[in-house]
């Protein structure tokens, strides 16, 4: 069978059409903004207001204004924020579009200027801009040397230390850090500032600034240790981030015991209170109580033991002691003191005598 002559163009336009059909429209994602930071003035007197505007921050994000000599917005805050007037910084929480708008005082930094303006967020993922601000009488100074060094962990980075007694009951576990860097760069590296970060399970870590003291020549390389804690009671699986220059160096994970002092102390508490309680409320029923002179005097006489008496009666056949005629009784069936009572079967009239025929 022949076949027609357009049935392959027509093939081909109908699996272009199942195509396009099974694909869908493609959107394309709409970049985010970049994070950007405006000021009011770029020059200012000392104790200046100067306004500081932001767009394109996370929404809801909470940041620190700060004013920081020794500082350019390409190489940021070298010296850290000891470099930066804490005291005077401000804290702003940017609203639902990412935006916030914050008067900030132009107070004279530490160090000398060059200076910047400081925006950094404080929480969850990091983002950091440096914007130029030039105070007016503020000393200015050229930037040390530290630009042109360049810092590399050269071995893995490694957690030195244990837990203690403290530690199993709840204390802040503390942890040393310590790695070794070499100076890849042409200049040396003068009291580097690194930023370790603490990160709990899949939230984002929280960076604090740790210089070292020191200096690091190029081609030479140096053992760095830094100290550091978390919050008391701590536990679970924490990952421990090293960073230096806004890059990130080494990652090390730490598994935190947890302080299994603190639940035996509770499961103590919750043993002991209430045993207590029992018996403290024993003791008040026991004295509130009222007392029941019956069953307290049947308590105390059965307490008492009563002496044995021991009964003697004479024999049979023996004539009784020569003597005085004991003295009549004070009644029939009772006998008197320190003699034997008289049998139950005998009577005083048929009692057998000495004289009594039958008696042998």
């Amino acid at each position: 069978m022949k076949p027609r002559p357009g049935g392959a163009a027509l093939a081909l336009l109908l699996s272009g059409l199942l195509a396009v059909l099974l694909a869908g429209p493609s959107y394309a994602a709409p970049e985010e903004p970049a994070p950007s930071v405006a000021l009011s003035r770029s020059e200012a007197a000392k104790g200046a207001d100067v306004t500081v505007t932001g767009k394109g921050w996370r929404p809801g994000a909470l940041l620190m204004l700060l004013v920081c000599g020794q500082s350019t917005p390409e190489l940021g805050v070298i010296g850290g924020t000891n470099s930066c007037s804490n005291a005077d910084g401000q804290a702003v929480t940017t609203d639902a579009k990412g935006s916030f708008s914050k008067v900030l005082s132009a107070a004279a930094p530490p160090k000398p200027c060059p200076c910047v303006v400081h925006v950094a967020t404080v929480q969850g993922e990091q983002a950091v801009l440096d914007t130029e601000l030039k105070i007016t009488g503020h000393p200015e100074e050229p930037l040390p040397a530290t630009g042109a060094g360049k810092l590399a962990v050269l071995t893995e980075p490694r957690l030195d230390g244990s837990g203690s007694l403290l530690t199993w009951f709840g204390a802040p576990p503390a942890r040393t850090l310590v790695f070794t860097v070499g100076n890849l760069g042409s200049g040396p590296v003068k009291d580097p500032v690194f930023q370790l970060g603490t990160a709990h399970g899949v939230f984002a870590p929280q960076w604090e600034d740790r210089q070292w003291k020191g200096t690091i020549q190029p081609g030479q390389k140096a053992e760095i240790k830094l100290d550091f804690e978390l919050s008391p009671g701590a536990h679970g699986d924490y990952q421990v981030s090293l960073q230096y220059a806004k890059k990130l160096l080494a990652t090390e994970p730490w598994g935190v015991d947890r302080p299994w002092g603190v639940t035996l102390f509770w499961i103590l508490l919750c043993l002991v209170v209430p045993a207590a309680v029992f018996r403290i409320g024993m003791v008040v029923v026991d004295r509130l109580r009222p007392r029941t002179p019956g069953r307290s005097d049947q308590a105390r006489h059965r307490s008492v033991r009563l002496p044995d008496v021991t009964v003697r009666l004479p024999r049979a056949g023996r004539a009784p002691a020569e003597g005085p005629p004991p003295a009549p009784g004070p009644g029939p069936g009772a006998a008197p003191h320190g003699t034997a009572a008289a049998l139950p079967w005998f009577t005083p009239d048929s009692a057998p005598s000495e004289n009594h025929p039958n008696r042998p």
